[in-house]
């Protein structure tokens, strides 16, 4: 293990931590990313995974995709990690006054963690395109097993899982939950992302404090304005820091 003490100094100085995560997040607890070297960018699909989860083919081929979105996006077996339940800590530490995530598995809030703007939506909430009903993960899970390929409500209506496909807005609300807690941060860490993903890689130049923490398995665009840098897994930096 290194040596994070200078981390935990800063740590123990900081009130008002702001955690930005991506998918090296969730990798640990066995989720696979999309762009590392075994990611689903890199796997063979008949169509490319990027084109798969975007806006214009969910309608246009809405049970390719459910076939992609239930064998590859849901891992029902996935637990949280020493990052998401660290992060949890120091948010019940009154350290920790945020968490934004990339990711939409739902770990953070299954570790513990309260606050949470999720940029790209959950898994874990489906509405009704038609009536706009709101379904959990297992009721389309359910109409799954029950034959249906295209996850359908009560009304008729086609269900869509409330993830952001590309082709499509962030959220109003949590980008501004997201910008207002990063400007009000005395302290940013940023772990498991690239930062190349935009927008939200460009929120966190709404970042007002002082200290800017990077830990990534690969260099990012921010590494040279980060205080610090950590290239080890995320779970060992984060699981080492005591609340």
């Amino acid at each position: 293990m290194g040596d994070f003490s200078a981390l935990q100094k800063l740590i123990d100085s900081s009130n008002k931590i702001v955690f930005f995560g991506g998918a090296g997040v969730s990798t640990e607890s066995g989720i696979p990313d999309f762009r590392s070297q075994d990611g689903l960018y890199n796997q063979k699909y008949a169509y490319p995974p990027e084109e798969i989860l975007s806006h214009d083919f969910f309608f246009n081929h809405t049970e390719e995709f459910y076939r992609f979105y239930f064998d590859k996006m849901i891992y029902l077996s996935a637990r949280p990690n020493a990052a998401h339940l660290k992060l949890a800590q120091l948010e019940k530490a009154g350290k920790l006054s945020a968490v934004i995530t990339q990711n939409i598995d739902g770990l953070h809030q299954l570790a513990g963690s309260e606050n949470v703007e999720e940029l790209h939506g959950s898994i874990h909430r489906n509405y009704c395109l038609k009536c706009g009903r709101k379904h959990t993960l297992n009721e389309i899970l359910q109409l799954k097993e029950g034959g249906q390929t295209v996850p359908r409500c009560s009304c008729g209506g086609v269900i869509k899982p409330d993830v952001v496909l590309y082709g499509e807005g962030l959220d109003g609300g949590v980008l501004n939950r997201a910008v207002n807690a990063l400007s009000e941060a005395d302290t940013l860490i940023v772990g498991g992302t690239s930062l190349n993903v935009y927008p939200a890689a460009g929120l966190i130049g709404y970042f007002g404090g002082t200290h800017t923490v990077l830990i990534n398995r690969s260099e990012t665009p921010y590494d040279k304005h980060a205080s610090f840098v950590f290239r080890e897994n995320i779970g060992e930096v984060l699981g080492s820091i005591k609340c």
